[in-house]
């Protein structure tokens, strides 16, 4: 009987043991010494998601193309005791990119993680009245400088053994979002951006996925949803009756980017409330 106990003991223990370490409670820190960009991180979901990151571990590089933003976002992050700093950027211009990755890696001498947040959306109205300036700035700035800036990281990813990527595109590349046409395409175009860069980085031991939000209440999405009758009828093509929050989506993003993640490249969550999007 007694025997029966130690073993029925030590059973429990081990049992313990991997509960604790699937949730999480046994690593603090799962993103410690890892060193991180976010574009558009001063604000909204790219705000959540650098705070988040600095949380788990990472040193953070967070960007915006004003300096006020990002002395904004430094002050506040570093006033919670997490190790972020920041540089103005501007994705679309190539210097901008190139500073960026040149500040990370003097400050932290490489880079794990890069998390393409920044996106454009200058027009509201009828796809048939898109003039060709307007797409050439969204597609520019949505897709062209995001895949960029990732090929910008991969030599410093690969002297670090690997990285991970995750591209922010939109549920709207899913179920394109009514008068958003150019803003629509440019985020399924993201998708496709994705599935490429993971076939094409995984010999680099480089992970490439994607999030799409929902509608998330922020700044940005402030057209779908600051009048209070859009906000309902929204609601009601929910699973989960709210709004989500640029948080919703920061742990997924961290998870991504950690060791948990190492099986799963070339992904895109969802991150809509049950907002229908596929099969």
């Amino acid at each position: 009987m007694q025997r029966a106990g130690l073993l029925l003991s030590g059973w429990t223990q081990a049992w313990k043991s991997v509960r604790m370490a699937s949730s999480g409670m046994t690593r603090q820190s799962p993103l410690a010494n890892k060193v991180a960009l976010v574009t558009a991180s001063t604000d909204g979901i790219g705000f959540a998601i650098a705070r988040r990151l600095a949380e788990d571990g990472a040193h953070v590089v967070v960007s915006s193309r004003k300096q006020e933003n990002v002395g904004r976002a430094v002050a506040t992050l570093q006033g919670e005791g997490l190790s972020v700093t920041g540089i103005v950027c501007h994705v679309g211009k190539p210097e901008d990119r190139e500073r960026l990755v040149t500040t990370a890696v003097k400050l932290h001498q490489g880079i794990d993680i890069l998390v393409s947040n920044a996106a454009v959306n200058p027009f509201f109205g009828n796809l048939l009245d898109v003039t060709e300036e307007v797409w050439d700035k969204v597609l520019s700035i949505n897709v062209t400088a995001t895949a960029m800036l990732i090929k910008a990281v991969v030599p410093e990813m690969e002297r670090r053994g690997g990285g991970s990527v995750v591209i922010v595109s939109s549920i709207g590349g899913f179920v394109p979002f009514p008068f958003l046409g150019p803003y629509n395409v440019s985020k399924t175009a993201l998708l496709g951006l994705t599935k490429n860069y993971a076939s094409e980085l995984a010999s680099r031991n480089i992970r490439v996925n994607c999030l799409a939000p929902g509608i998330i209440k922020t700044r940005f999405s402030s057209v779908l949803w600051k009048d209070g009758s859009k906000e309902d009828m929204m609601k009601e093509r929910m699973q989960i009756r709210r709004l989500g929050k640029p948080e919703d989506c920061a742990g997924i993003v961290s998870f991504l980017c950690s060791e948990d993640a190492s099986y799963i490249s070339g992904e895109t969550v969802v991150v809509g409330g049950g907002t229908p999007s596929r099969l």
